[in-house]
């Protein structure tokens, strides 16, 4: 009979766990105590600013609990605080990992949702180090608290756009959602497991390796991941830079799954680049002078294109859209907003 979480209780799931992330998971040399004690502990590198971040997914409102794996689900939930860290320029080093449990949960798809975490993190040596488990009883949920590093002077802000830059974005934004939508229109299709789409959605590529090699360059003024969508994310920039921007709707990248996916669902392709997207990839923005070895590093680092979109204009606020004729529309930056955007997923 299988284990539930009941039957081994809080303690005995944190010895399993302890065990399971000492025999898979790595451990820095510089982390002097991990899981087990009151706090985890670490010597920081000299020369390296710390970086931190901290992310949550909910059931149904982050995820659709039938349509992925528990691996995958540590997977995607480690992959999102990746992407912020190598948004930054960082590296990810130590990770405390908070679950909501259903007393009633088999331990073994814990377990399969740790060994997704040590899946992504052991590429970058990082660690689980410490976390908190409580019982849920409105579904299971994770928050994840991710440490990294970046060497003094290459930390890259969403702060640095400046009039006149390249936009650029690495991959096809827009997959994700997509993927969502198919699954959402057919629901009860269980082919759809094995679409690329829906796997980019359950299972987001980050472009954290990219990232820190373009931060390596000096040559970026402003880099963000898309958690939120393109434009929404491309608006945090213009924002925070105090600049706007200009998007080539004919130099919009649109993957042929988002193609296929746009014939199925009868919407135009490019309303999943322009929409609400968790795709996880980066926008970056250069001097057009550097944008030929940014796109050179990227596909010696992840094999992904990186596109160049547009460009930023002036201190005058807002996005436009260029058509291909000439005319220009002004379009809204959309990000997902936890209270302001109704629908869950599952919705």
């Amino acid at each position: 009979m299988l284990e539930k979480v009941s039957d081994i209780g809080e303690f005995g799931l944190i010895r399993r766990i302890n065990d399971l992330v000492n025999r898979d998971g790595l451990r820095s040399e510089r982390l002097s105590l991990g899981i087990g004690d009151d706090t985890a502990s670490f010597l920081p590198r000299p020369g390296y600013e710390l970086l931190v971040t901290c992310d949550s997914m909910v059931e149904g409102r982050h995820y659709l609990p039938q349509h992925i794996s528990f691996m995958d689900l540590g997977r995607r939930a480690m992959t999102i605080n990746i992407s912020d860290i190598g948004a930054m320029g960082g590296t990810p080093l130590y990770a405390l990992i908070s679950l909501g449990l259903r007393a009633e949960m088999f331990v073994r798809d814990v377990e399969e949702i740790y060994r997704g975490f040590i899946a992504e993190l052991n590429p970058f040596g990082a660690s689980i180090i410490g976390g908190n488990l409580t019982r849920s009883g409105n579904g299971m949920f994770i928050d994840i608290t991710l440490l990294g590093e970046v060497e003094q002077g290459k930390l890259v802000r969403r702060s640095g756009a400046k009039p006149g830059d390249a936009i650029l974005v690495t991959g096809y934004p827009g997959q994700a959602a997509a993927g969502l939508r198919l699954l959402l229109h057919t629901p009860n299709d269980a082919s759809l497991a094995r679409h690329p789409l829906v796997t980019i959605y359950n299972i987001p590529p980050h472009r954290a390796h990219l990232g820190k090699a373009i931060a390596q360059t000096g040559f970026a003024t402003a880099m963000i991941d898309t958690s939120d969508g393109f434009l929404g994310d491309l608006g945090h920039i213009c924002e925070e830079s105090g600049v706007g921007a200009e998007l080539f709707k004919d130099k919009i990248p649109v993957s042929e799954g988002i193609y296929d996916a746009a014939r199925i669902l009868h919407r135009d392709p490019h309303d999943f680049f322009l929409g609400e997207s968790d795709d996880y990839e980066m926008v970056i923005t250069c001097h057009p002078q550097h944008v030929a070895l940014l796109r050179s590093i990227a596909e010696k680092c992840c094999a992904a294109p990186l596109t160049e979109v547009g460009r930023i204009t002036g201190t005058a606020p807002g996005i436009t859209l260029l058509l291909p004729d000439g005319e220009r529309h002004p379009v809204k930056s959309l990000s997902w907003d936890h209270f302001r955007s109704a629908k869950d997923p599952a919705e």
